[in-house]
């Protein structure tokens, strides 16, 4: 069974086509399920939506959902569509947050840091004029927040753990914050969810996807399922790498990996 549980569309502001464009590419793809993920907004702005290329408006959030459900049906006799999305994870909004996502039925929901002391964590700037134990501080933050989300109870998917490396390479060497990946790791595997593969990061300065071997080989020391996303911000990119990647999880050990449906865990025999 193919699938692909990270995608976006028109609506974020940085992703082009439609949401049945990205279904289409799916079919072309031979995927047998499709998860629509796209930006969740940001809830707790006054503004309805103070960042049209970052994310959604809060007023077509519902729409959102609406539309997906709406290709979910129509398509139910040639693919299976899922409803998703990627969620920002702030600690101090994770209530705001869980309350906005209730009315609506999601298969699934990707919980992604993508900021850290009101920063983006794909700002080369952030790291300008820091010393080791600066960049050490920012690292073990950073996997601080992804373990407090692990384990918020909201989320059934993380997204790209190690994507502070998209425009910093030298994040991933940045040395001492072992013990945090692995705390990280043991909420996911604690929580019954599971950390994605995501070939996005071909698009960065990194290269390659997130997360790295080294920390996949840690997931599947403590147990911690995995999925697939390829964060396709155009249909092109969906399933991108899927094999590939297939591959590389049986050469570190892994025998399955999942998906979601209305929550619960999917296993598929890799």
């Amino acid at each position: 069974m193919k699938f692909d549980l990270h995608t976006h569309h028109i609506r974020c502001g940085h992703a082009s086509d439609s949401i049945r464009d990205y279904i289409e590419a799916a079919i072309g793809a031979g995927l047998d399920v499709i998860g629509i993920s796209d930006h969740s907004p940001y809830f707790a702005h006054e503004h309805d939506h103070p960042q049209p290329g970052i994310a959604m408006a809060r007023s077509e959030f519902s729409n959102y959902v609406a539309e997906v459900l709406r290709l979910k049906e129509q398509y139910k006799d040639r693919i299976e569509v899922l409803l998703g999305v990627e969620s920002d994870f702030y600690i101090d909004q994770i209530e705001l947050y869980r309350s906005a996502y209730a009315p609506y039925p999601f298969d699934y929901i990707i919980g992604s840091v993508h900021q850290t002391r009101g920063v983006s964590i794909f700002n080369r700037n952030r790291w300008k004029d820091k010393d080791k134990a600066q960049q050490l501080d920012e690292k073990k933050y950073y996997y601080e927040l992804i373990r407090r989300s692990a384990e918020s109870g909201l989320f059934q998917v993380l997204g790209h753990i190690d994507a502070m490396k998209g425009y910093y390479p030298g994040f991933a060497d940045i040395a001492g914050a072992e013990a945090d990946i692995d705390e990280a790791l043991k909420a996911v595997a604690a929580n019954d969810l599971s950390i994605e593969i995501n070939t996005s990061g071909k698009t960065k300065d990194c290269g390659g996807w997130y997360p790295s071997d080294a920390v996949l080989e840690r997931a599947l020391h403590f147990g911690a399922d995995v999925t697939f996303g390829s964060d396709a911000h155009l249909p092109a990119r969906v399933g991108d790498e899927w094999e590939a990647v297939r591959a590389r999880l049986r050469e570190i050990g892994f025998t399955r990996w999942v998906f979601f449906r209305q929550k619960e865990k999917i296993a598929v025999p890799l």
